[in-house]
């Protein structure tokens, strides 16, 4: 189980083309959208081989050049993981470096906040783990 860049003890992992990180997928698109440049599927489809396994930390690095080429600079990420289980709190900081060196990105822009839901949904059944994420972003100077 990946999140955040951090390989996670777990007896359960996610699926995906890529190493299926939610938590980076999640940022990604985030960044991504809010300069209207589509999603990572969009940059990165399952149907190219060259992404099979990838690590989405290296992608969360390449969405970090597109930003920037684009002309705009990361001002901070704000970003919640939904999972039942496992409890992510101590995963949280290596997390949150793990990104802001990805993005080139101060630490302190950086916040993970995990939850559960109560028992509830998909991932309150252990069924998978969801994550969300926004993100400032602001013209170059």
């Amino acid at each position: 189980l990946i999140i955040g860049g951090v390989n996670i003890p777990h007896y359960l992992g996610l699926l995906g083309h890529s190493d299926a990180d939610v938590l980076l997928h999640a940022i990604s698109d985030s960044l991504l959208g809010a300069l209207a440049l589509g999603d990572i599927g969009k940059h990165f489809p399952d149907t190219d081989e060259n992404f099979k396994g990838a690590d989405s930390l290296v992608l969360l690095a390449l969405v970090g050049e597109m930003v920037k080429k684009e002309g705009y600079e990361v001002g901070n990420i704000d970003a919640t993981v939904l999972a039942q289980a496992p409890k992510l709190a101590p995963f949280i900081p290596q997390m949150r470096l793990n990104i802001a060196r990805a993005l080139e990105i101060e630490f302190d822009a950086v916040s993970i906040k995990a939850t559960t839901e109560e028992g509830l949904g998909f991932t309150g059944e252990e069924k998978g783990i969801a994550a969300h994420a926004v993100c400032l972003v602001y013209k170059s100077k």
